[in-house]
This record gives structure tokens, sequence and C-alpha cells, in this order.
């Protein structure tokens, strides 16, 4: 008798195999297809609704005008409306904690300054976010430089000449700040430190009563931004000591800083754009790039100089790096000067 070789499987046996093969094979490659695919469809179908952007101050502010100026241009760049919610209070803590909580879909946006990520956290340990770890750093899009102004009478003209003026005399001077816990009196305490100079601090509720009172010789120095100073310069009514950072600012091109003339200080005031953290990264991404050519554009630029705001781009991960830099020197020193909230 002749034998056959054996047939292979019979297809009632090998064609489901084959079939769950192909099936899990397919599952498999539109899993992986997927997952490479979202963040392109993410960043293709947003924006698809109005966006908003969260100011944590009131209207008229310069946080506020640079706001505004930044939701009109992005949303001719995006093509979609971005409005402007001004949630102001409590040193930006209730605008910065209403970004934190909003969805992470690239609708909701935060535009604050170093106040919100580096100086509430130094000096109030029980925040409703958190400076890291609630929020997706986006671009930092400008600058403020602050300046040490001083009365006219003061024989003073510059950083040098202010720390010989006082140096030797500990506590004879007072500075003005605008307010407890702000940006101007971290700074005027980093200021002092670098100088080796110790004056007495008169804080504020505001720019405007401390420059008043600076005017009027009620206190001899005092921390403000440049833009602040720049009236009162031009008027004559008050004296430009020194910058606090370390060049010298586009808008004072003839004052000088003190870190040229030797002294470790570089501190300013920034305003930057950030999410609630969990962001697409194709969103972000769509976001980050939009915000850097916005602020190379020359009409943006000039409003933002306008308005006492020295343009200058930091992308995401820029941002990020400067909060967590920043942050431990906020706290050492609001704990060395006793800084605390109001």
């Amino acid at each position: 008798m002749t034998h056959r070789p054996c047939a292979p499987s019979s297809p009632s046996i090998a064609a489901p195999a084959r079939r769950r093969l192909l099936r899990g094979l397919a599952l498999t490659a539109a899993t992986v297809g997927g997952a490479a695919a979202l963040p392109a469809l993410a960043a293709d179908a947003w924006p698809s609704k109005p966006i908003q952007i969260v100011v944590p101050f009131p209207a008229g502010g310069a946080t506020d005008v640079m706001g505004r100026l930044f939701a009109k241009a992005l949303g001719e760049k995006l093509g979609q409306t971005v409005v402007v919610e001004n949630r102001g209070g409590a040193g930006t803590v209730i605008g910065a904690a209403y970004a934190a909580k909003a969805p992470a879909d690239g609708y909701t946006l935060l535009i604050s300054s170093g106040t919100t990520f580096t100086v509430n956290p130094a000096i109030n340990p029980k925040l409703p976010y958190d400076p890291v770890k609630s929020f997706e750093p986006i671009g930092l899009v400008g600058r403020t430089p602050l300046i040490l102004l001083a009365h006219p009478d003061v024989k003073a003209s510059s950083p040098k000449t202010f720390a010989a003026l006082v140096k030797p005399a500990p506590g004879k001077f007072t500075w003005a700040s605008f307010g407890q816990g702000t940006t101007s009196q971290f700074t005027g305490e980093l200021l002092q430190r670098a100088t080796e100079t110790q004056m007495l601090h008169v804080p504020y509720k505001g720019s405007a009563p401390a420059m008043t009172d600076l005017m009027a010789g009620q206190v001899q120095f005092s921390v403000d931004t440049v833009t602040a100073a720049i009236p009162q310069l031009k008027a004559g009514k008050v004296k430009a000591i020194g910058v606090t950072t370390a060049k010298r600012s586009a808008l004072l091109p003839d004052v000088p800083s003190f870190q040229e003339q030797g002294y470790a200080l570089n501190a300013d005031t920034w305003l930057a754009f950030v999410a609630p953290r969990g962001l697409p990264p194709a969103v972000r991404a769509k976001l980050e790039k939009t915000l850097q050519e916005l602020v190379a554009t020359p009409d943006i630029r000039e409003k933002m100089l306008a308005n006492g705001m020295e343009p200058g781009f930091l992308n995401g991960a820029q941002l990020g790096q400067l909060i967590e830099n920043e942050l431990p020197i906020m706290r050492a020193t609001a704990a060395r000067a006793n800084i605390k909230a109001e």
C-alpha cells in the first residue's frame, strides 16, 4: 500500500488561528499608529472653540495690557477667538488657582509674572496650587527690569557711590518697596545682600504712593520697575542709581547695572504663559511656536516696549528651568529677611 505524505492541518482548524493572528497584528498596528497619530490629530483639531487667557490682576494693569495684546495677536494667528478673563486678588493666587484647576485641553491659559511662580511659594506655604506641578510652562514673552531710585538730594548716582554712602551707616537710610512680599521687596533685599548694605524697609501699597514719598523726601531710596520710573526720571523728580538686571535696560540705556559695576545682582520681573498641567504635547508645541513667532514681530515688540516690557522669548523648557532656579533663591531670601505674606 502506498502511503501519501500527511496533509497540512485542516482548514477548519488553521483558519480561525490565522484570523486571530491577523486580528492581533492589525490591533497592534492600529494601537501603535494611533498613538503616534494622536498628537498630530490634537494639534490639527485645536483650537476648535474660543480660548481664554486668565489674567490674575484687575483690568487696566500692566499684565492686563499685555494679556489683551497677546489675546488679539493669538486670535489672529490661530483663527479663533481669544478672550481675557480677569481674576485678580490675593497677589495673583485667585487667578492662578482658577487656571490650575481648569481642564488641560489648551482652552485655558494663564499669563502671569514671577509673583505667581516664585514669590508666592516663598512666602505662603499653603497655596491652592503648586508652582511646578500645577502648570505646563509654555513660554516667557518679556521682562521688566527693576531699578534703585533715589531722591535728588541723595549724594549717590551709581551702584558704587550708593554702596560707599550706605554701607558705613547700617540702618540710617530708608528704602521703599511697592508692597510687602512683592518682587520689589525681594529685589531690594537681594540688592542689599549684593552690596553689603543695610537700610530700613518701608513697604507701601503700590508703586504710586511709594513714588510720591520718594519725591517728597520721606524715604531716600526706592526699588521700582523701570516703567514706573521713566516719567519721574525724565521730569527730574527722582534720580537713577542702577538697574538690577545683569545688563542695562533698553528702556534706560544710560543707567548702569549693578552687575557691570561688580555686584552679583540679577533680578527682574518677567511675564510668561502657562497652561494647566497635562496639556497635550502637540497643543503645547503649537502654542509655544506661535508665541515665539509673535514675540519676534516688530509690531508686538514695539507695543511691548511702549508698555515698559522688554520682549524676549524663552521656550517652555527654559521657563520651567527658570522657575526651578528662582524658587530656592526666593525661599532663602524670604527666610533671611523674614518676608511673609500679608
